[in-house]
């Protein structure tokens, strides 16, 4: 048996309209009259080429989604999808915007993922919360909208505040004041950094926005410094190796950080990003990683407990799951 099959799993960095396979994908533009053939080739598979027509091809696949139905489906397929690769816990982004976009209220949205999740969870076992996250590039007024309504609008299973969108544009003090509100109403924050941007873009959002947790964060290994700061102070990076790949930052996997910043004592915590759009899981990210990088069972089992301990829900919840990692059997 692999390396990795043993070892159960946790993520906390995904993109929840970003994991819909294509197949739901296509059954559900059938019935909205929506076509996709741009996007989806005769394989089955997300056809893309570069970082903007990736983000073309990510924008036409989430507009099917429309009904509460439709992402209660998406929302169950992807945790069946985790838990049959033996994860124990997940964590999504969600986006109100895209809600609206989709003509649903954030209410409407959030019901209908967290019915998807619940019904995975009595499925499987499986654990799950959301994550919503204000886009960056839509300005400040924009974030700071998505974090009142998150807060005016709690939900058990909403649990985590943060900020995604293109890095490259607005500085992290610009989203300070929604930050605030989030994490003044209990909400775990994150913020993604370090991924198209550099090291400042990590050191910023660390400064202004108060976070725990960075999504991706690679980049601080063009910063010793940085990379001292983020062991120092405990901060767990969302490492997305698949993603990274796909996307042109590393040439292959073994060009990929993620190990110089584990052994330089940063927290680190393996995702798959969106999924299918990089022909990758989260089973593929720790089976990948662990066969580059000659990972032992025990290192993946350290992703997995950093994982948990970082994740955005209540402390009985994580003693649980916790005991689950701890107390299984490794071969």
């Amino acid at each position: 048996m692999a390396v990795q099959e043993q070892v159960l799993k946790a993520e906390l960095h995904c993109h929840i309209e970003g994991a819909a396979p294509p197949a739901l994908v296509q059954k559900i533009a059938k019935r909205e009259e929506i076509d996709v053939s741009s996007i989806i080739d005769a394989k089955g598979q997300y056809r893309w080429s570069d970082f903007t027509t990736f983000l073309s091809a990510y924008d036409l696949a989430s507009s099917v989604f429309r009904r509460p139905g439709d992402y209660a489906q998406l929302s169950e397929t992807y945790f069946r999808m985790l838990a049959a690769e033996g994860a124990i816990y997940g964590e999504i982004f969600i986006s109100p915007d895209h809600a609206t976009s989709a003509g649903l209220s954030y209410r409407s949205y959030v019901e209908g993922l967290a019915a998807g999740l619940e019904r995975a969870k009595a499925e499987t076992g499986i654990e799950g919360r959301m994550i919503a996250v204000g886009v960056r590039h839509f300005g400040a007024a924009s974030v700071e909208r998505v974090a009142k309504e998150v807060v005016s609008n709690p939900h058990p299973l909403v649990t985590g505040f943060g900020l995604a969108g293109d890095e490259r544009e607005g500085h992290p003090a610009n989203f300070a004041r929604a930050f605030r509100m989030a994490g003044e109403a209990g909400l775990g924050l994150t913020a993604h950094a370090g991924e198209f941007g550099g090291p400042e873009s990590i050191s910023a959002a660390l400064d202004f926005l108060r976070v725990r947790r960075i999504g991706h964060g690679v980049r601080a290994i063009e910063s010793p410094a940085l990379v001292d700061r983020l062991a120092a102070e405990r901060i767990v990076l969302e490492v997305c190796p698949g993603s990274n790949a796909a996307l042109g930052l590393y040439p292959v996997l073994r060009f990929h950080p993620v190990n110089l910043l584990r052994r330089a004592g940063v927290r680190i915590t393996l995702n798959s990003d969106d999924p299918p759009f990089f022909r990758t899981t989260l089973g593929r990210e720790y089976s990948q990683t662990a066969k580059t990088f000659n990972w032992t069972q025990e290192d993946l089992r350290v992703f997995t407990r950093t994982a948990i301990e970082a994740a955005f829900c209540d402390k009985a919840t994580k003693e649980r799951l916790l005991a689950k990692v701890d107390n299984q059997k490794l071969g």
